[in-house]
């Protein structure tokens, strides 16, 4: 019987009859990003999107038709039935322009170096939880609470000691983000990617004998790509954090093809979206162009004699027992090659 005392309230009874509903509840707040705002001109087709994000199905890779003027374009489409607006697909988006828009909170913009600093740090407002433990930390009180929420680094104040990133209680939330080489950054991580993955496509031998429920782990010394990373980048210290988050990261599909035990059927070529499938009358074989390919595994899927194969592989920077650092590789077929070959 208590819960009819607070009906008698007149605080509720006002409550009651002047109810509406809160505008917190319909509207969203200005600190949300929207869902990703995708330009395919801009598109180069590399994967980095797909490969960032944390949430399955809610990007994918597709090609327009080539026509008579023009090859058709890669680009992104978003599912946003699929997508949580996390922003990482445009964080890791090498393009300049931007393919992928999705808030500004992550974007750092070329004018705003304005630091004799090889990093700048910035905070991502959709991440940040206000717990305001940077600014505690923060030895020379670069950061603060703008009028609307926001806490931001004042880059006329950091010192850029990182001191701040030390103690960000959520992974990604404060960026310290190197700025004075961005395109030569761009360009190493493409080196570094196009190095992983024909390290991986030479390895075709033990591919094609890897037996189901297996893996494959390879290691090589990272001075194997840091040496011609420091052809690009010849700051040490930079050109090894950038190794560092794009080897520990990456994940490469891998298509494996068998011309040997191809049927010719050709029952690949009309699924594949990109039309990098073709039949060589000349030569009578199927084949494929590498650089059309979006690794996708429609054709593994179409493929009734296992001639093509599908496999993700992945990466982390370790130490041996001697100090030095190695690259590990791990190779499994994909969770789809298991359940089909399993089913």
């Amino acid at each position: 019987m208590w819960y009819i005392y607070d009906f008698a309230r007149k605080a509720w009874a006002q409550g009651f009859t002047n109810a509406k509903t809160s505008p917190e509840i319909v509207e969203k707040p200005s600190r949300f990003r929207n869902f990703p705002n995708v330009i395919k001109e801009y598109c180069i087709g590399c994967g980095a999107c797909i490969s960032s994000c944390p949430s399955p199905n809610a990007i994918k890779l597709v090609r327009d038709e080539d026509d008579e003027t023009k090859e058709g374009i890669t680009y992104p489409i978003i599912n946003k039935s699929a997508c949580i607006r996390c922003g990482f697909c445009a964080e890791v988006c090498p393009t300049e322009p931007k393919t992928l828009e999705c808030g500004e909170n992550h974007l750092l913009k070329p004018e705003f170096n304005i630091i004799p600093s090889k990093r700048q740090f910035i905070i991502d407002d959709y991440l940040c939880i206000r717990c305001k433990k940077c600014m505690k930390q923060c030895p020379v009180g670069a950061i603060h609470v703008e009028d609307d929420g926001k806490v931001v680094v004042n880059p006329f104040k950091c010192i850029s000691c990182g001191e701040c990133l030390d103690v960000c209680p959520v992974n990604g939330a404060m960026k310290g983000v190197f700025v004075d080489n961005i395109q030569d950054q761009k360009e190493l991580i493409a080196q570094v990617v196009t190095f992983l993955e024909k390290y991986i496509n030479n390895k075709e031998e033990d591919l094609r004998s890897l037996k189901k429920d297996r893996l494959l782990q390879y290691n090589f010394p990272l001075s194997d790509i840091f040496d011609k990373a420091l052809e690009i980048i010849s700051d040490e210290e930079i050109a090894l954090e950038i190794l560092t988050n794009a080897i520990n990261r990456l994940k490469i599909r891998i298509i494996d093809w068998d011309s040997e035990t191809c049927k010719k059927c050709q029952m690949c070529i009309p699924d594949c979206p990109t039309k990098a499938i073709s039949f060589d009358e000349k030569n009578d074989t199927i084949v494929r162009n590498e650089n059309k390919c979006l690794r996708c595994s429609i054709c593994y899927q179409s493929c009734p004699f296992s001639t093509i194969k599908y496999f993700i592989s992945k990466f982390s920077l370790e130490e041996d027992e001697n100090g030095e650092k190695i690259v590990n590789v791990t190779v499994k077929a994909s969770n789809l090659n298991e359940e089909v070959v399993m089913g």
